[in-house]
């Protein structure tokens, strides 16, 4: 089912403003699980304002709800009252509701118009779990996802994780972040995104990150393999309704993380993996894997120029694509990893970091929580 145009449509304009090299990334993790504010993520993503033109902007953010932590935290956009009736009597079939309320936000001068933005802390009901047929809580949770994005008309879901959200919309990252009130909530990970859409509208939920219970998505670039990807994911449950080809990314990483139990450095060879020409030059144990994982996944290789930050609740991941057509650049220094797509954006906030390297094409920057 393909829903109606998204909220806001004066935005459709945007292809007046398409500059297909522009989007910028950045993501700090404190691996100890110190917390920390929103202030360093919002200076890293503002230093990289010409490489957002107002039209979308967004965070990630991980440990920002403690008291609440057992919980699924779902944010939920509204563009009528109407859809958020409809959405709460659904939600009510297979979950408590331990607590929902308004997200919190600020008057913004730069942002006129959002939808209805709420959360609810969620509590799976026993009877909706099937164990017998490995229904897990997470996958009730993914098939809750779904078939609010794409059956419940004017509701979309922008976060359904624990002890995480999503927040963002259309404008710059930096009113994002003033907008709903960043400064106030502290995490040990953040990722941002500020964005100049390509080939899809800007409106508040095609806005990065993209996410799928704790796991978050930003994206520099454009993936041409948007297609065969969609259709590969339909066959394991999963549906598009963003209007964006950043999606299945967020819903590949679930597939072959969570549901197929693969390592992140197994999926960075099945997302990013080498032309055949290369593998065909490998070592024979090297190419033997390589082959395996192209015959396998081949569906899920994602083509065309991307820089990604990916995280769930214990891990960040930065990836770009196999012939390296978009900017990325790591750090460390102590227990924090940074992630940008300009290491100005890093230097901003961490002026004199432990080391500094740029990854190679397809090569993964893992960075893991040591914290229980």
């Amino acid at each position: 089912m393909t829903k109606g145009l998204p909220f806001d449509k004066k935005y459709l304009a945007d292809r007046d403003y398409r500059i297909p090299g522009g989007c910028g990334v950045s993501g700090i993790m404190n691996e100890a699980g110190e917390r920390f504010s929103a202030e360093a993520i919002t200076a890293s993503i503002a230093l990289m304002r010409d490489r957002s033109n107002g039209l979308g902007g967004g965070f990630a953010a991980y440990g920002i709800y403690p008291d609440m932590a057992g919980y699924f935290a779902f944010h939920l956009m509204y563009e009528t009252m109407e859809a958020k009736h409809t959405t709460e009597e659904y939600l009510k079939r297979n979950y408590h509701i331990m607590h929902d309320e308004p997200i919190p936000t600020r008057n913004v001068e730069a942002i006129k118009h959002n939808p209805v933005l709420w959360r609810y802390f969620l509590k799976p009901l026993e009877d909706a779990i099937a164990p017998d047929i490995q229904c897990t809580e997470e996958d009730l949770v993914a098939s809750t996802v779904m078939h609010i994005n794409s059956h419940i008309e004017n509701a979309f879901v922008a976060s359904s994780g624990k002890d995480m959200g999503i927040f963002k919309g259309v404008g710059y990252p930096e009113d994002i972040a003033e907008f709903f009130r960043l400064d106030e909530y502290k995490g040990y990970m953040w990722t941002a995104h500020g964005r100049f859409p390509t080939n899809s509208v800007a409106w508040w939920g095609g806005a990065h990150p993209f996410g799928l219970l704790d796991w978050s998505i930003v994206h520099n670039g454009e993936i041409s393999s948007y297609g065969i990807n969609r259709h590969y994911l339909q066959n394991f449950g999963y549906n598009c309704a963003f209007f964006t080809d950043t999606e299945v990314i967020a819903y590949l990483f679930d597939l072959l993380v969570r549901k197929h139990g693969l390592s992140f450095e197994i999926t960075a060879k099945i997302l990013s993996a080498p032309f055949w020409s290369d593998i065909e030059r490998m070592p024979e144990k090297e190419r033997e894997l390589y082959e395996a994982l192209r015959i396998v996944y081949g569906p899920a290789l994602l083509n065309g120029p991307f820089g990604v930050i990916a995280a769930n609740n214990r891990t960040m991941v930065g990836l770009n694509d196999r012939i390296k057509l978009r900017p990325l650049v790591a750090a460390r220094h102590g227990e924090f990893v940074y992630i940008a797509s300009e290491e100005s954006a890093i230097r901003e906030i961490c002026p004199h970091p432990d080391t500094v390297w740029m990854p190679k094409a397809g090569e993964p920057v893992i960075a893991r929580a040591r914290f229980k």
